[in-house]
């Protein structure tokens, strides 16, 4: 979440009143996160999201996104419904950009989990990926292999060398082990495909709100897991790894969603994959972020740290291979 696009307070309340909501009360930027413009909006009933979609999102795949997200609560995830407005559709324009209304789910994301918090958020991962069986929309993954690839090409050498000196190497050599080792025959479904802490909401260790599913796709299933165990299991910027926020992690995932022996067994590699991904697209936003946006930037090396970690050979064993 961030803001890139400034709305005044009479644009704000225009599009407010194409829903019926009530009236506007007051309209709050929130600026972290790197894709969308976002502000938290409280009318005269209740709270709500206000997302305006920004460069990354296509906006004709919209309906898959937000149609994703009224099949996961109609399944009773913990994810929060589209407000579709007094028309019935579920996103509106405003000059030319696309925006939608979602529900507001109480809850805060927190910054050092406990295991009891990631159990819980490994079991709630689990049920997406069960709920989301049924759900008709598909969409390919626009942050895959050849897109880290891509990414990193943009940087170039001199602007990963900016970054860190050694950083060009790093990923020289991981890019081609994942494209000679990437799995290709693992089960697929939808995937979250970005949940890190501040897409959980919790009170106590309960999951109450997953959120931003703004590059879910369907992908391998698995995969969702090692993104989310990256996220979730390392500290002082990816310096440090939490053994027991892993190991209930991956069993509150698998007491919902066991794995199957081929997917423990390619989840190190998984995990290579879901470091290189965040660490292509944090430099890439390190190198090409406007300066006055308002928007924080997320440091690159938090993940080759965790690429390092992951690619060492003895780090295996805590997927249980």
């Amino acid at each position: 979440m961030a803001v890139y696009t400034q709305l005044g307070a009479t644009a704000l309340a225009e599009i407010i009143a194409a829903f019926d909501v009530g009236a506007l009360v007051s309209a709050k930027g929130i600026s972290e996160g790197v894709s969308n413009s976002n502000w938290l909006i409280e009318t005269d009933r209740a709270r709500f999201i206000l997302t305006m979609y920004e460069q990354r999102t296509d906006v004709s795949e919209l309906p898959f996104f937000l149609g994703l997200l009224d099949h996961l609560a109609a399944h009773g995830c913990p994810v929060p419904r589209t407000i579709h407005d007094r028309a019935g559709q579920s996103h509106r324009f405003h000059q030319g950009k696309a925006l939608a209304l979602i529900e507001f789910l109480p809850g805060v994301s927190v910054n050092e989990p406990n295991p009891a918090q990631a159990h819980a958020v490994g079991a709630a991962l689990a049920r997406v990926h069960l709920a989301a069986a049924d759900f008709a929309g598909t969409r390919s993954n626009s942050l895959g292999l050849a897109d880290w690839q891509a990414l990193i090409g943009a940087c170039g050498a001199q602007g990963l060398a900016s970054i860190d000196p050694g950083l060009a190497e790093l990923v020289t050599q991981e890019l081609a082990f994942l494209t000679q080792n990437w799995p290709q025959d693992l089960p697929r479904s939808v995937i979250h495909a970005d949940l890190f802490p501040d897409n959980v909401l919790m009170l106590g260790d309960a999951v109450t709100g997953l959120i931003d599913f703004y590059f879910a796709c369907t992908d391998i299933t698995a995969y969702d897991l090692a993104i989310t165990h990256a996220a979730w299991c390392f500290s002082d910027g990816g310096k440090r790894f939490d053994p027991a926020i892993s190991q209930a992690l991956l069993s509150g995932y698998q007491a919902i969603r066991p794995l199957a022996a081929q997917e423990r067994a390619e989840l190190p590699i998984l995990a290579r994959g879901a470091a290189m991904r965040f660490l292509a697209t944090r430099s890439y936003d390190w190198l090409h972020t406007a300066t006055d946006a308002m928007v924080t930037r997320k440091d690159p090396m938090a993940f080759a740290r965790r690429l390092e970690f992951y690619s060492s050979p003895e780090n295996a064993a805590i997927f249980g291979v």
